[in-house]
């Protein structure tokens, strides 16, 4: 017999499954299941699924030619099943108050044929020498060294940090913390299902979460890449009452910290529930960090093979004291209280008078505590089972049904661990050899249950405390963000790591909405490092499809809504200066210019029907033109192409200037000097979309609309109705027409009132629009009484309008008031 003994991360687990394999047969038992099912995996990946076991309260996979058996402690064969090599892991959990009994008892009784092995702690040492005489004792170091760090904020947790907490709600509360700081961690708790744990496990050794949260099964054989162990509390609740960690314990759990030759550290964590955890002393330090402690001095014992002949000699059997002084009485563990409090109730007691039934009962009573409800509820749910045992066993209707109530996924993470807990007692009872019948069958349905049941709650552990968007970014901005997979979607979805962060709304980064307060910060970050890149893709794809649909509004080039460029006033109105929106700041120099450069040629095409603008905007810089000709066209550039003629100083424009206004495509009208060509409805319309015109346009640019107080630009008052300015021209020139051909006649001319009527003008603004003109209407001579037929046409006159000159100026400190001497100055300058 050999005990291998030493703190955490020795090897020794290591060790027996070599040795287990290097047998013919052999059993390891383990103080978890999920531990056994661990190294079930293990060996079954060795010597494959034909030849190895598992077996523990709740599961049984057994194949009917097995010779490696891994189990937990209580489904292990007492005295080793006749195995070649026998081995107990954990020995020093002799020393627990609920389960100790057993465990002392495996290591009393259970051996190998050839070899037998106990694993366990330094501190039973001393015990093991004086129960085992002949053992041989081999102490294991470390690999690697263990240094306690003091308190760490939850905020300054390293990562690959594991915390441990001692209940339920200190488990949550430490998850939802690192969930919103620190993007989320797993979680793993002895009451979780194997497979739960598993893929909790999996969650944080794959990388995808930095943090774990657990309780002290963690301190259990479970090999985590784990380099940091904080400890929420150093107390826990032990069924009995609150108290403070053995050094051993600490240790224990301390020890989960750094794997074969990575070193680890250990503290405490800060801020737990409202306030830090109080700290190691400098003896626990000392203790942890050179794996040195007091000794274990009893082991506890409980009579292993009980008489059954009366329910009172079977309590006392239990209760009895051990003979060696290295044994101490095991306190009263769950079972035998059942045991107790059923063997009290007259109506379950009675008829318990032969052995068999009272070895049946015992066994009943030995139900673990699946749902830790305590004595009272627990021992009311085995005296309904004992009541159906106790004639025979339980239909298999009635467990299917029970099965099948439990098996629901729906519900929060208490409410599926209930039930998961509770599927663990009809697995448990379902195992059993003669308790169910079908029994293969209701197992396999219990086992199916548990495994829904664990995805569910698996899935609900991660929606409540891993946030992979965080988790994803703090990686990433801990590290080097750069080496993060930053995608562009179709659909202008941002994602880190396949996770949205946000969009690209046109050039802009939009942060997911769904995303909380804390998490805005860090998809900033991520998108600020990454936005150049992302921001180059898009224009690169833009580039490629020709642009898209880009509009020109307000000033702004703009596609889908969102401004790519302003235009700010160039040299001219007809040659704005393009500027990138300010969120092109961030993209690559090259880009910046590619981009540029494709919105300036497209602007350039854009601006085509302001072709008429730019030649007066040549000739108004061209001196040959001279310089009233140059003043006129100033005039016209600034005014988008139509001036009233009053305004436009023709008095001083020589008459040889006029045929180089004409080429120009300058008409100068009765009234007006215009540009016919920038009448059009698309100069327009860009005139104002490039800012270059301030004044309300006419999308269609009809010939006549309705008069308001402010006229479009390129119209004119007509009445209560406007005329586009080459409209009008077109209506004197007619009249102009008509008055030359009848010059002969001295009683006037007639004008064609059927062009304004086309038009939409109406008479009355007609005779307005041609008052402006110098046009006079006469009076229209009605027929002599008695006469039929249609009125003589109306005779007009005209005269020619106020000579061309600047406006009068009419602020106030111009005008001489009347007889004074600057009255008579001004007559005398006239």
């Amino acid at each position: 017999m050999r005990a291998v003994l030493g703190p955490t991360n020795t090897g020794k687990t290591h060790l027996a499954i070599e040795r287990l394999c290097g047998h013919s047969s052999g059993a390891i038992g383990f103080p978890l299941r999920l531990l056994a099912r661990e190294v079930y995996d293990k060996v079954r990946a060795i010597k494959g699924d034909a030849q190895v076991a598992l077996i523990t309260g709740e599961e049984r996979i057994e194949p009917p030619n097995a010779r490696y058996f891994l189990c937990t402690a209580e489904a292990m064969p007492r005295d080793g099943g006749g195995h070649a090599f026998v081995a107990l892991d954990e020995v020093q959990l002799s020393g627990d108050r609920e389960r100790g009994h057993i465990f002392t008892d495996r290591l009393l009784h259970a051996r190998g044929r050839e070899e037998t092995m106990l694993l366990g702690s330094s501190t039973i040492e001393p015990l093991v020498r004086a129960l085992l005489p002949g053992v041989e004792v081999e102490t294991r170091p470390r690999f690697s060294t263990l240094t306690h760090v003091g308190i760490t904020k939850l905020s300054r947790l390293p990562p690959r940090s594991a915390v441990v907490a001692f209940s339920v709600e200190q488990v949550y509360t430490v998850a939802e913390m690192l969930r919103r700081f620190r993007g989320g961690a797993a979680v793993v708790m002895g009451a979780l299902s194997p497979e739960t744990r598993n893929r909790q496990v999996e969650l944080f050794q794959s990388g995808e979460v930095d943090y774990i949260v657990a309780t002290d099964a963690i301190g259990m054989g479970l090999n985590l890449d784990v380099h940091h162990v904080a400890f929420a509390s150093l107390s826990k609740y032990d069924g009995q009452r609150q108290r403070r960690l053995t050094p051993a314990e600490m240790a224990q759990i301390a020890g989960r910290a750094g794997r074969h030759h990575q070193d680890g550290t250990f503290g405490t964590l800060a801020g737990s529930h409202g306030r830090d955890a109080p700290g190691f002393t400098e003896d626990e330090i000392f203790g942890i960090e050179s794996h040195r402690f007091a000794p274990m001095t009893k082991l506890f014992w409980r009579e292993p093979q009980p008489r059954f002949s009366s329910l009172a000699v079977l309590i006392a059997d239990l209760e009895a004291r051990p003979d060696e002084p290295q044994l101490a009485p095991a306190p009263e563990a769950i079972d035998l209280a059942v045991l107790k409090r059923l063997a009290e109730d007259p109506a379950t007691a009675t008829g318990l008078s032969s052995p068999g039934q009272i070895r049946r009962f015992w066994e009943t009573c030995q139900l673990p505590d699946f749902r830790q409800q305590g004595v009272d509820a627990h021992a009311r749910f085995v005296g309904r089972l004992w009541r159906d045992l106790r004639h025979g066993q339980i239909g298999a209707d009635y467990v299917a049904a029970r099965i099948g109530e439990l098996g629901r996924v729906d519900g929060d993470i208490d409410t599926l661990q209930g039930r998961i807990a509770a599927i663990r007692s009809w697995a448990y009872i379902c195992q059993r050899p003669d308790w169910v019948l079908a029994r293969d069958e209701m197992a396999a349905r219990a086992r199916s249950a548990e495994a829904r049941l664990s995805d569910a709650l698996h899935q609900r552990l991660t929606e409540r405390f891993v946030n992979r968007r965080t988790a994803v970014l703090m990686r990433g901005l801990g590290k080097d963000a750069g080496l993060l997979r930053v995608t562009l979607e179709q659909d202008d979805q941002v994602k880190v790591e396949g996770e949205t962060i946000g969009r690209l709304d046109g050039f802009r980064f939009v942060v997911d909405p769904t995303a909380g307060h804390e998490d805005r910060k860090l998809m900033l970050a991520a998108a600020e490092r990454h936005m150049p890149q992302l921001l180059a893709e898009k224009a690169d794809a833009m580039l490629r499809s020709e642009l898209g649909d880009l509009v020109l509004e307000q000033g702004e080039l703009r596609r889908d809504g969102r401004a790519m460029a302003v235009l700010e006033r160039g040299k001219s109105p007809s040659l704005p200066r393009l500027v990138l929106a300010k969120e092109f700041a961030v993209l690559p120099s090259a880009e910046r210019t590619r981009l540029t450069d494709a919105l300036q040629a497209w602007l350039d095409k854009a601006l085509s029907p302001l072709t008429p603008l730019r030649k007066l905007e040549d000739a108004a810089r061209d001196p040959e033109a001279g310089s009233e000709v140059r003043a006129l066209l100033l005039t016209l550039v600034d005014r988008n192409g139509d001036v009233q003629r009053e305004s436009a100083g023709l008095a001083q424009i020589p008459k040889d200037k006029r045929p180089l206004l004409r080429r120009l495509g300058v008409t100068i009208g009765a009234l007006d000097v215009f540009v016919p060509a920038l009448l059009k409805p698309a100069p327009r319309r860009l005139l104002q979309a490039i800012g270059a015109d301030r004044r309300p346009v006419r999308p269609a640019m009809e010939a006549v609309i309705e008069g308001g107080k402010h006229v479009p630009a390129g119209y004119r008052r007509a009445g209560d109705q406007a005329v586009r300015v080459d409209m009008a021209e077109k209506l004197f020139r007619a009249a102009y027409e008509q008055r030359a051909r009848q010059a002969a006649q001295n009683l006037g001319f007639t004008v064609d009132v059927a062009l304004p009527t086309s038009m939409g003008l109406l008479p009355d603004n007609f005779q307005r629009l041609m008052r402006d003109a110098g046009f006079r209407p006469g009076q229209v001579r009605p027929l002599v009484e008695g006469a039929f037929g249609p009125p003589a046409p109306q005779r007009w006159s005209w005269r020619p309008p106020r000579k061309d000159k600047a406006p009068p100026r009419t602020d106030r400190a111009a005008v001489a008031v009347e007889g004074s001497a600057f009255a008579a100055l001004a007559d005398l300058m006239r």
